[in-house]
């Protein structure tokens, strides 16, 4: 009977294995074409898609590591692996520790400065975290991993790296590279440390091929000749196979690239862009890049996204698409918290909102909100004297807000002021409204001109 027990369970355990197998191969077999409608493919060397539907295949990534954070320029590269591991091939992000020190030439239009280890180690440490949001390092055959290319570049010589990498790739192939001849052809030149630079990068893939049977290397489009250095290694050095895809690098409105070096970024550090500005970049994207990005950056469905489409179509100025763009990218790279705050903090100035919402923001958020309005100071003293709320919104802030008691007074009457969101009906009152974080008071005039008192 226990035979009989045991040779069932083992035939139910086989169907359910070649199950998941099935589900898995398709879901592989359907990966390319799902990246190609998302469009998150830029370049994709022939041989690749069949690659990823024969087997389960270690890609990586590399990551810069010039800043202790990411940006939104990463973000591509970073849910490319995710859609990958969801595909069931397995993730590596190798961070430049060694590479990091010599800096990529390609479309830079002048020499990084170069980092030093401890500053490296550290930007590596902040990288390490977010990451680990989007990739899943514990979840069997496919998970993901986190390298440091230092690690096999430290004990490597000078005269192993012109014996072992020097002699396979010429000087030839090194200078058609465009992002080489394009220095080259600039004011600033090429240094032969970053003239080296695709050589080491060529050798990561290489070093990754032989110890971790990496096969594929993705990255951004302006990667693709570093890359291909990659596979020349692979097939002069190996006799091996290995492939490449590349993804489009996020643009601005004035067709410039985000970056790490550019102005303008967007970091994935709450440090650096806070979840408020986090949100407030994404609502404000325009139609067209809004239909372009919730298909890259979220995993929403096609059918939800067309839904979606539509539905914005039908009525732009409500921005439904950037806001279900906004809400799923600001919870995914910082939390459903952070998202609720966001969403409190935008609706003070653009929507409805009340004195609780107001006083749940922080110091940093409230003054994030709250930029570039007319700012006034006042010491404890002057807020504690002032008779009225007349007199504190007239002389005690130095008719900033208003130019007269009497002029206070009348706009009061008529039900057009507010201190902490909470309307003003008596301009004789007493001062009593409770300090935001301790030392602000937000007053409004109308409904648009906003005035932050800070009480020092």
């Amino acid at each position: 009977m226990n035979l009989f027990v045991n040779s069932v369970f083992l035939f139910i355990k086989i169907l359910i294995s070649q199950q998941e197998n099935s589900i898995k191969f398709a879901t592989m077999k359907n990966l390319i074409e799902e990246l190609k409608w998302r469009g998150m493919l830029h370049d994709v060397m022939p041989g690749t898609e069949e690659q990823l539907e024969k087997e389960m295949t270690t890609a990586y990534v590399g990551f810069d590591p010039t800043a202790d954070s990411l940006h939104i320029g990463h973000l591509v590269s970073v849910m490319l692996l995710n859609h990958l591991q969801r595909a069931g091939h397995k993730p590596l992000a190798v961070i430049g520790g060694a590479t990091g020190m010599i800096g990529d030439p390609s479309f830079k239009s002048a020499e990084r400065v170069l980092l030093d280890e401890e500053s490296i180690q550290h930007n590596i440490a902040g990288m390490k975290k977010q990451l680990e949001k989007f990739l899943d390092f514990d979840c069997g055959d496919n998970s993901a991993e986190l390298l440091n290319n230092y690690d096999w570049f430290k004990d490597f010589s000078f005269i192993d790296f012109v014996r072992e990498a020097g002699k396979h790739i010429s000087v030839n192939y090194m200078m058609s590279k465009d992002s080489v001849k394009r220095r080259l052809e600039g004011d600033s030149g090429l240094s032969f440390t970053e003239f080296t630079y695709q050589l080491l990068q060529g050798w990561d893939f290489y070093h990754l091929y032989e110890t971790k049977n990496c096969r594929l290397q993705l990255g951004g489009s302006d990667q693709w000749g570093n890359i291909v250095t990659g596979t020349e290694f692979i097939r002069r050095k190996a006799r091996g196979t290995a492939f490449a895809a590349t993804c489009p690098l996020i643009t601005k409105a004035d067709g410039t690239k985000f970056g790490k070096t550019e102005s303008g970024a967007v970091w994935l550090d709450p440090e650096k862009t806070s979840p408020y500005q986090f949100y407030q970049f994404w609502l404000n994207v325009g139609d067209e890049d809004a239909k372009k990005y919730i298909k890259i950056f979220t995993f929403k469905s096609f059918e939800e996204i067309e839904a979606l489409i539509a539905e914005h179509d039908q009525a732009p100025h409500l921005r439904v698409l950037q806001k279900a763009l906004a809400e799923d990218i600001t919870v995914r790279v910082h939390s459903q918290e952070d998202l609720d705050m966001a969403i409190k903090a935008s609706s003070i100035l653009f929507g409805k909102s009340v004195t609780e919402d107001l006083k749940a923001l922080d110091e940093r958020t409230l003054l994030q909100v709250f930029e570039g309005v007319p700012q006034v100071e006042i010491t404890k003293t002057a807020l504690d004297e002032a008779a009225t709320v007349a007199d504190l919104l007239s002389t005690v802030t130095e008719n900033v807000i208003f130019k007269s008691k009497g002029e206070a007074t009348r706009m009061i009457k008529g039900g057009g002021v507010s201190i902490n969101k909470e309307k003003l009906a008596d301009p004789a009152a007493a001062v009593s409204s409770e300090l935001l974080q301790g030392k602000y008071l937000l007053a409004q005039k109308g409904k648009k001109n906003y005035f932050l008192i800070k009480v020092v």
